[in-house]
């Protein structure tokens, strides 16, 4: 075994030669020279020049004064912005920096991508190390606290005893403008607020941020240096770091200016060459290699690259005996691995195909192919110059001898160890789910996303299994999860693409294209992009028999019918329901009853509703909910609300068990609804409550309809005015969601608000308009018999109102007859256009 203390003690020697004049003099001018707005240092050079070891080099010469904080983009994880943000924070709060402000707005954005799991301190990323979320998440012990920034503003002001910082925090007018933002601009806030925190910050402190491995966030530049925005959250956060400075190491230049000329003012270049012939002979000398023969060929064959110095280093300190000359940088690395124990370099070639690993990994990847797995030799593979450490006891080799490694296992191999580590990872999923797995830290690295990696290469993942294992990661890491795993299938697919496949591969590869289009697609929906879903799925009569056609088909046709297409939306939902057998078809069987109901047939969706209830497994309690829901809304339409009461309690007990967060906000709003028409005073009251949760979450069409619940309680009261506010708050929230059915549902009720308040002509151009857009969305036909019978009794009908009834009468199938619910609706209505009803 090789001596571990003397090589720690030369490799401290080895670190003064990378102190590179020029690239030093420019580091501290650029700090001696901060201002007022932002500055890059770019360092440039080759794959193995030092880079890295010399950005911890210049961390370690910062002023003691100086706070520093490093983001390492070859972690997968590190190139996604809420982790590298995580991180950032993690490391300046722990230098005394303060985040009140932006630790708030991350807690919303984390809220807002994972909406299934409660904002609490076991959950909520460094809530124990942020004084605010402490106090305000103890204060909260009890509360339905989603993540809302309006709701943790509001319990700052019984958390907070400073006066200065809670003003701070309830005046801020960035914090109080989230909750109407979509996904994308709240990343932008959230970044905002960071860079502010640390521009205040630096008033008491400079700050110095390093980003390492930029080529790993942005592999292949396009012409003119732009890079299909996967570096746009990167250049936005730098962009606002005033006051500081940011140490950037990359194999190119950056060209930035490509966006925007403001760049070429910001950004300093500094390219580090190879090391001189004099500092590689001194560093290999204090190494111990005295020499003069082995040092000149070592030193020539490096081409001055401190990478292959290194090696050659360790590979003295392995036998300071024997030290061949090598004439190539390939010859040093040959030479080193013939001097490691034979079973340290098997396990090093095994540990190449891992993109990070832990002890945990080690041990996993040496018993499964019989080579020993004990403390000792993790140690000695690990003490390695090219075993770079990460935080919580990870690791990851250098790139240019995870190459020289892999050119020595054979593909047969290679495959093997990547079905190792997908194995490794679905057991820590297993271990997470079940509440025993890492918390915090590498936790945050999606095992589920590194399972579908390691099992695309080894060739033995179904694209069935990678939407499974999207599904779970979704609850585990959160959407950012499942976004990384679409990457992950963009690459090998394109790396697939430039080799030349077997024609029994075609097929495989489409399955494959097929997942990242469906995951993409429902990832686009959630976000409320239809038109991206749309894109996604330009062709829709393709086979739907497998989990992921069915899938696609179902966002494809989802898409569309947000779009306005119901009836095509209706016919592709119908195709899926009949033709797939698989686990999406109780998805498949809620959609075609959903949509079903909203074009007027009634009695065919309760029906379907019941048989996809029944086909339903055990653990689909969500899907069971929703259904319970869909029927209590078919009831409310059909103005049965003792039927709809009882079915909304069912539907809300099927979330509860669940935990579903989302499903029980929206039952919020779902109550509030059903109250407007049978107890206006309780509506109020139950609006106000969803409307808390569903701002919390974002949830801008929810937001719309409780309002509209709330107007048409306050017009069933008499309270003219507020209901007239709260029907302009209900409109701009459906026409940011692009709502339209909802939009003119909201329309029809405050028609009947303009009539009470004597508006008949504005009452009649409204309940005309409402009708159109019914008629163009092709959904709700009872509800265009209900403006009609309206129009009729005020004395403000229209012919046309008359003739859209005329067409839409025929396509209603409720569960009585058409009589009896006409009946019940004027019943309705004289709640609405009577004065005092």
């Amino acid at each position: 075994m090789p001596i571990r203390p003397q090589y720690r003690r030369v490799s401290a020697l080895q670190r003064q030669f990378f102190n590179r004049e020029g690239t030093l003099a420019a580091y501290d001018e650029e700090l001696r020279t901060l201002g007022e707005g932002p500055r890059i240092l770019n360092i440039v050079g080759i794959g193995g020049i030092g880079k890295s070891r010399l950005l911890q080099e210049l961390r370690n010469r910062s002023p003691k004064n100086c706070r520093t904080a490093r983001l390492d983009l070859q972690l997968p994880t590190m190139r996604q912005q809420e982790d590298a943000l995580a991180v950032l924070r993690m490391e300046f709060g722990a230098q005394g920096a303060k985040f009140d402000r932006f630790d708030i707005a991350y807690a919303v954005l984390w809220q807002r991508v994972h909406p299934q799991l409660q904002l609490n301190r076991r959950n909520t990323p460094f809530a124990e190390e942020s004084d605010i979320l402490t106090r305000i998440l103890d204060d909260a012990m009890g509360i339905p606290v989603f993540g809302t920034a309006a709701g943790l503003v509001r319990l700052t002001g019984r958390a907070v005893k400073n006066r200065q910082r809670r003003q701070r925090i309830e005046a801020d007018l960035t914090l109080n403008e989230l909750d109407g933002l979509s996904n994308a601009e709240l990343g932008h806030a959230v970044s905002y607020l960071f860079a502010d925190e640390l521009r205040a910050s630096a008033e008491e402190a400079p700050y110095v941020v390093y980003v390492d491995a930029y080529e790993a966030l942005v592999p292949t530049p396009l012409p003119g240096g732009r890079s299909f925005s996967t570096d746009a959250w990167l250049r936005d956060l730098l962009g606002q770091l005033h006051g500081g400075l940011t140490v950037l190491a990359s194999r190119e230049p950056l060209s930035w200016a490509a966006y925007d000329p403001e760049w070429e003012s910001v950004i300093c270049r500094a390219d580090i060459d190879g090391l001189p012939m004099p500092a590689r002979l001194e560093l290999l000398a204090q190494a111990g290699i005295t020499e003069i023969p082995r040092q000149r060929s070592i030193a020539e064959a490096s081409e001055g690259v401190p990478f292959y110095l290194h090696l050659a280093v360790d590979t003295h300190l392995q036998n300071p005996t024997r030290l061949e000359h090598a004439a190539t940088s390939e010859e040093i690395v040959q030479r080193f691995l013939h001097h490691v124990p034979t079973d340290e370099v098997r396990i090093l070639e095994l540990l190449s195909v891992a993109r990070s690993f832990d002890f945990g990994v080690f041990q996993g990847i040496s018993r499964a192919f019989d080579l020993p797995a004990n403390l000792l030799i993790w140690e000695s593979l690990t003490a390695y110059s090219f075993a770079y450490p990460l935080p919580d006891g990870w690791y990851r080799l250098h790139q240019l001898m995870i190459g020289a490694l892999q050119r020595r296992l054979s593909p047969a191999v290679q495959r093997r160890v990547h079905s190792v580590l997908r194995a490794h990872w679905e057991g820590l999923a297993d271990r997470m789910e079940r509440g025993q797995g890492p918390g915090g830290g590498r936790a945050r690295l999606s095992p589920l996303r590194e399972a579908v990696y390691h099992g695309l290469r080894a060739a033995d993942i179904t694209p069935e299994e990678i939407q499974r294992h999207a599904d779970r990661a979704i609850v585990l890491s959160g959407r950012q999860a499942v976004d990384g795993i679409v990457k992950d299938l963009r690459h090998h697919l394109a790396e697939r693409s430039a080799d030349r496949v077997e024609d029994q591969d075609v097929e495989a590869m489409v399955g494959l294209h097929d997942a990242a289009d469906c995951l993409e697609a429902e990832s686009k929906l959630e976000l409320g992009d239809a038109a991206g879903a749309i894109a996604l799925t330009p062709h829709l009569d393709r086979p739907v028999h497998g989990l992921v056609s069915a899938r696609l088909s179902l966002a494809g046709a989802n898409a569309r019918r947000i779009a306005g297409e119901s009836t095509l939306a209706a016919t592709i939902f119908e195709r899926v329901w009949a033709e797939h057998e698989g686990e999406a078809r109780p998805a498949a069987g809620f959609c075609v009853a959903d949509i079903r109901m909203w074009q007027g047939d009634f009695a065919g969706a309760f029906s379907l509703a019941e048989e996809v209830h029944g086909i339903c497994a055990t653990d689909q309690a969500i899907i069971r909910g929703d259904l319970k829901r869909l029927m209590h809304l078919g009831y409310r339409f059909l103005m049965d609300f003792d039927s709809s009461a009882q079915l909304l309690a069912e539907a809300q007990a099927e979330y509860q068990a669940s935990n579903a967060l989302v499903g029980l906000a929206n039952i919020r709003t779902n109550w509030a609804e059903l109250y407007a028409f049978t107890d206006p005073e309780a509506a109020v009251e139950a609006a106000s409550s969803a409307l808390e949760v569903q701002r919390d979450l974002g949830a801008q069409h929810e937001i719309g309809k409780a309002y509209t619940a709330m107007a048409m309680a306050q017009t069933r009261l008499g309270q003219y005015e507020r209901a007239a506010s709260s029907f302009l708050n209900a409109n701009a929230a459906l026409d940011q969601a692009g709502y339209r059915s909802g939009r003119a549902r909201a329309d029809t009720f405050r028609a009947f608000l303009m009539l009470r308040q004597g508006d008949r002509q504005g009452a009649r151009e409204l309940l005309v308009h409402a009708a159109r857009e019914f008629v163009a969305c092709q959904v709700y036909p009872s509800l265009i018999l209900t403006i009609h019978r309206a129009a009729e009794q005020s004395g403000v009908d229209e012919p046309e109102l008359a003739a859209l009834a005329g067409r839409a009468r025929p396509a209603i199938r409720p569960l009585g007859s058409l009589d009896e619910l006409q009946r019940r609706a004027d019943s309705v209505l004289s709640m609405f256009l009577e004065v005092g009803a």
